[in-house]
């Protein structure tokens, strides 16, 4: 049977969509067959696929295909008759037919004309180059296992087997995706129903309350002559004990609609949120046949292995995931895997491994691409920093590892010198990033010297669906993505600490940042004053990018139907979407990529103000003092004075430092030097007292300059007191603070 002219274009686009299928056997089943050229699973498998696509053809009468896919088909029965073995140049002669189908399936009906003539030049040459490939001189692979090894491999089932309940149907994505937006609102519908049986619940208990007011009413010596009062009270009494029964009726029967409703609801969205998912595998059909490609290409040897087909992923993010992989893998056959001779030298299998796999943890989708290569050679990213001025020297000299990975994700960063077609000009790294931060996601990378690199992604599980942790912040519900946040840790407020006019916290060793959330926000200051800080890290781990964010309080983990901001919002700052928590109470969701750089921002301007809880009886009881100096040994010992008459002290560096200190923090007095870098003494006394909001500060010049000229320059700025450090002693200093700000507590 032919169609001749093909009119009918349903069926060519049946035959393009077996021939996709169809071609993933056969790059799988030839990828194996490649370095197990006897396993008789396999090549029956491919045989069955040839044959399937040779008989689609003939249907269509697309001769050209018939003819590739018929030698193919007896090259492949050739080698399981033990006539033939399957060497390297059989194989990508195969690999190349297999191209050369899915090309002629990807032709539109209206433009496959030349594809039906039995003489088709293509087919023709790719006849000839299997036939040369087949020649014994072409044969390099090892023998076939004897068939007692292979004979016991079960035979695939053949495609028309599925039961109806297995069938594919089409539907669109739009459709698909409103179906699952409705299931998400329909959970969410759901979830309202508790709260309010809750509610009915407590007025369950005011008329129990009632009824026991009433019985004790009726107990009350003298009621009982009242005959009218005591009728009207039995007559209460009655009707509390029938709404009381009555109520009771009703909640339990609205318990039960809850929680069938709630069964239905959670099974309707899990069931539209797995026609949402597709195994892992859909997303991979071509990398195993690109890194054997490509390997072959550069000199090497390489495979890849994938763990974890099976596991569920959502296609949004499964179609996002191709090109990034493909850079990921790319990445790591080209600057990964070493040759042979470098590997046998290392004491290394002459074959490279790349490894790609997929698994779920903690909620997360968990991707990870590994080699077992030469790892990333640290200090050559330490010489190219420098080269191209992104840091001098010293600066790179003090780079942790973590610091110089992360200018391996910069846009145009390349550790090759020269520019080839598959590497080189800096874009497969900073594009896996940009698509890990359009899903919300991180990546980190680690490498050993010699052991290899390995690059771990973790993304949401699905677009749709974000699991996040709610807080509070300013009074007001936030949710930040589980797959943003670093840790969350509760910090004791005396245990932080001030570096250089900010304030910090230890964290595993390292300082972070702190920040308070609300500031970067826009909300209110907590009203309470905790002991110990909720503090949510945020950023790069282990670089100078990473933040603590003091929010008001933890609420929870939660699972959000992500809603998206209307479009006439445009890019709302800080934030990425919204969505409704169980109790129907909006939330927006924090674009914490967003929320670093505000905070970055606020940091480089100067404007980050410390974090302050507004707790009137501490203020009250301790005196705060900003000593301002640049040397460590003057200022740590003005501090400890101080501090040892009862004050609290903070420091600064510079006079920049104490300017930006002064005016986002308060303090009741401020101790300066002259002579500091960046801003000297003077300045900042000019500065504080122009300051309308400031000019009530008292400010105390300590200097070693003790010259009138110098003591009036001070005094004329609008210093309070001059105490020369050359003279001064302990009682001389607090004495001077006590006669500016009186006692440290009143």
């Amino acid at each position: 049977m032919s169609t001749g002219n093909l009119q009918d274009y349903s069926l060519h686009d049946l035959f393009r969509m077996e021939v996709e299928g169809q071609a993933q056997v056969l790059t799988e089943g030839l990828l194996v067959l490649e370095t197990q050229p006897g396993a008789a699973a396999e090549l029956e498998s491919c045989m069955r696929a040839a044959h399937s696509i040779k008989g689609a053809a003939r249907i269509l009468g697309l001769s050209a295909a018939v003819a590739i896919a018929h030698v193919m088909e007896d090259c492949l029965v050739a080698a399981q008759e033990r006539r033939i073995v399957l060497g390297h140049q059989a194989i990508d002669a195969l690999l190349s037919g297999v191209d050369l189908l899915s090309r002629i399936a990807a032709t539109p009906a209206e433009e496959s004309e030349p594809w039906m003539r039995d003489d088709a030049p293509q087919a023709q040459s790719y006849c000839a180059s299997l036939a040369a490939a087949l020649t014994p001189d072409a044969q390099s692979a090892p023998q076939p296992a004897p068939a007692s090894e292979t004979a016991a491999a079960a035979d695939p089932a053949p495609a028309g087997d599925q039961s109806d309940d297995e069938r594919v149907l089409r539907i669109t994505a739009r459709s698909l995706n409103r179906l699952l937006g409705l299931a998400g609102e329909s959970l969410v519908v759901s979830r309202w129903l508790d709260p309010y049986i809750r509610s009915l619940s407590r007025l369950k208990r005011l008329q129990r309350d009632n009824a026991l007011a009433l019985d004790k009413l009726a107990d009350t010596p003298g009621l009982s002559r009242d005959q009218r009062a005591t009728a009207l009270l039995m007559e209460a009494r009655s009707l509390a004990a029938e709404s009381q029964r009555l109520l009771a009726d009703r909640i339990a029967q609205l318990d039960l609609f809850e929680r069938r409703t709630a069964s239905v609801a959670h099974r309707l969205y899990d069931e539209a949120l797995s026609s949402h998912m597709r195994p892992f595998a859909d997303g991979t059909h071509g990398f195993k046949r690109m890194v054997r490609d490509l390997a072959r290409e550069l000199g090497k040897q390489a495979r890849l292995e994938i763990v974890g087909a099976k596991t569920q992923v959502d296609r949004d993010v499964l179609a996002k995931l191709e090109a990034p992989l493909g850079h990921l893998l790319r990445n790591a056959v080209d600057h990964g895997i070493e040759s042979a001779e470098q590997r046998d030298a290392a004491d290394k299998p002459a074959a490279g491994t790349v490894r790609l796999e997929a698994h779920h943890v903690s909620g997360l989708l968990e991707i990870t691409v590994e080699d077992d290569g030469r790892g990333i050679d640290l200090e050559r990213i330490r010489q190219i920093v420098v080269a191209r001025r992104l840091a001098d020297e010293a600066t790179a000299a003090r780079l942790s590892e973590a610091e110089l990975m992360e200018f391996l994700f910069l846009p145009g960063f390349t550790l090759r010198e020269v520019v080839t077609e598959i590497s080189g000009r800096g874009v497969g790294l900073d594009a896996v990033q940009n698509m890990v931060k359009q899903l919300r996601g991180s990546v980190r990378l680690s490498s050993r010297p010699g052991g290899g690199s390995r690059f771990q992604l973790q993304l949401p599980l699905t677009t749709s669906v974000l699991r996040a942790l709610v807080v509070e912040i300013g009074g007001e519900p936030y949710a930040f993505p589980l797959t943003q946040i670093t840790c969350t840790v509760m910090v004791p407020r005396d245990e932080v600490r001030m570096l250089e006019g900010r304030q910090h916290f230890q964290l595993n060793g390292r300082g972070i940042g702190l920040v308070s959330a609300s500031q970067v926000l826009g909300g209110a200051d907590a009203q309470t004053s905790p002991e110990q800080l909720q503090v949510i890290v945020v950023g790069t781990a282990g670089s100078v990018h990473e933040y603590g964010l003091a929010v008001d309080r933890y609420r929870g983990v939660s699972e959000l139907v992500v809603q998206p901001l209307p479009g006439q919002l445009g890019k709302v700052k800080d934030i990425s979407a919204g969505a409704l928590l169980d109790d129907g109470t909006p939330v927006l969701i924090v674009d914490v990529d967003d929320l670093v750089r505000s905070v970055e921002r606020l940091v480089s301007t100067g404007r980050l103000a410390q974090l302050r809880y507004q707790d009137h009886a501490r203020m009250a009881e301790r005196k705060r003092v900003l000593v301002v100096d640049d040397s460590l040994t003057v200022r740590e010992l003005e501090r400890k004075l101080i501090e040892n008459g009862g004050y609290a002290v903070e420091v600064a560096v510079d006079g920049m430092d104490g300017w930006n200190a002064v005016r986002t923090g308060h303090f009741d007095l401020v101790v300066t030097d002259i002579d500091m870098p960046r801003m000297d003494g003077i300045e900042l006394v000019s500065l504080i007292k122009k300051d309308p909001r400031l000019r009530a500060v008292p400010v105390m010049i300590v200097s070693y300059k003790d010259r009138e000229e110098d003591r009036r320059r001070g005094l004329e700025a609008g210093a309070d007191f001059y105490l020369t450090k050359g003279g001064f002693h302990e009682e001389a200093l607090l004495q001077a603070v006590v006669d500016l700000i009186g006692e440290a507590a009143p």
